[in-house]
């Protein structure tokens, strides 16, 4: 189909993966569908893909054939946003002006943390990966101020408590150590407001420097800063795989809450 042909947006739906187009009427009916920001449940509703903005819980809902993937490895000193009201480097500098779709963050690091960041417009795809629930490993390489001890690796996977959250690690380790400071390995599930950092500092070991090297089972790999690659069928298999391991992906049912766009580790 064509930009601007309409199309009735049951019709639409179903080419997301939302569902069969029955399944996807209810939708429709129960009010979970917006058009352009209007809440629409006239089935007889017609869009013109790739130019209305369709959402469903209020995900993007995007047909299957118009879905990009890719990974960033984002560097140090560039936000993880499509714009800056102050002028800052953003991660939308690092991408071509010209031949790609409208491309959103799943998850973001903060400003000087590095690595890496997978942008797509599979809104379905990005919840699962943001939500905490989900539980999508996150793996980094944080350099540390000192080197903590094993009962320091062993607080951070029992858990801290900050700012009323509890934190922790599910894998934490020594990767290497040198005077005056040491790299370790830490993985994370939870993706909460910088969460890595947090921990690090409830240990008196303050990150110096942070990576995420690895997004459930997408690994950075020798990816260059700055640098970009589309996702491969293999990986983006295994990472839907990853997700519906707590949900059925594509199932269209909605459910849980709409995350929130701060969520980020680092």
């Amino acid at each position: 189909m064509t930009s601007g042909e309409q199309e009735r947006l049951q019709r639409y739906l179903a080419r997301t993966g939302l569902g069969s187009r029955r399944s996807c009427e209810k939708l429709i009916l129960e009010g979970k569908v917006r058009v352009n920001g209007r809440v629409v449940t006239e089935l007889g509703t017609k869009v013109s893909p790739g130019l209305d903005e369709v959402r469903c819980d209020g995900r993007p809902a995007t047909p299957s054939d118009d879905l990009v993937y890719l990974v960033l490895n984002k560097p140090a000193g560039v936000l993880t946003s499509l714009s800056d009201p102050r002028g800052r480097p953003v991660i939308r500098d690092l991408l071509p002006p010209h031949g790609l779709p409208r491309l959103f963050p799943a998850g973001r690091l903060d400003y000087q943390t590095e690595g890496l960041i997978l942008l797509t417009n599979d809104g379905a795809l990005a919840y699962g990966i943001m939500h905490p629930s989900f539980e999508v490993e996150k793996e980094y390489r944080a350099k540390v101020r000192g080197c903590p001890t094993p009962a320091d690796l062993d607080q951070l996977k029992a858990g801290i408590v900050s700012d009323g959250e509890r934190l922790w690690a599910t894998q934490a380790e020594i990767v290497s150590h040198a005077v005056g400071f040491a790299w370790l390995k830490l993985v994370v599930q939870q993706g909460r407001y910088h969460e890595i950092r947090r921990l690090c500092d409830a240990i008196g070991h303050p990150v110096l420097r942070l990576q995420r090297v690895r997004l459930g089972p997408i690994m950075l790999g020798s990816l260059p800063k700055g640098c970009w690659r589309r996702l491969s069928s293999r990986e983006l298999a295994n990472i839907r795989r990853a997700v519906r391991r707590r949900t059925t992906y594509g199932s269209g049912t909605g459910g849980g809450a709409r995350p929130r766009e701060d969520w980020r580790t680092g």
